[in-house]
């Protein structure tokens, strides 16, 4: 969607209402700008503050705490090469054949 629109003497640039309502923004909320490059810039709607949800929290920290304890054996530091001889049966070693 291609719009133009004019610059103030000021250095402001009105936003067509379609587009701002498209961003979601709204009077005396942060927009971001950036520069992509010679002649572009990006327009973005500002940081949203939002409040978190007490329960998706308590969820997400059961989740952690839960893949922490399933792979606990993970932190002892193993080199991989360790790691995976712990988790192989012992391989035994080739006979030497006395002939």
């Amino acid at each position: 969607m291609g719009k133009l629109t004019n610059l103030t003497s000021k250095g402001q640039v009105t936003i067509p209402k379609d587009v701002s309502d498209a961003l979601g923004l709204r009077p005396g909320k942060p927009v971001g700008l950036e520069l992509r490059g010679e002649g572009e810039a990006v327009i973005r709607r500002g940081p949203v503050r939002v409040v978190p949800d007490p329960a998706r929290v308590a969820a997400a920290i059961e989740r952690i705490r839960r893949v922490q304890r399933d792979y606990h054996h993970l932190a002892k530091g193993l080199d991989p090469d360790s790691y995976m001889a712990d988790l192989r049966e012992p391989v035994p070693l080739p006979r030497e054949t006395g002939e």
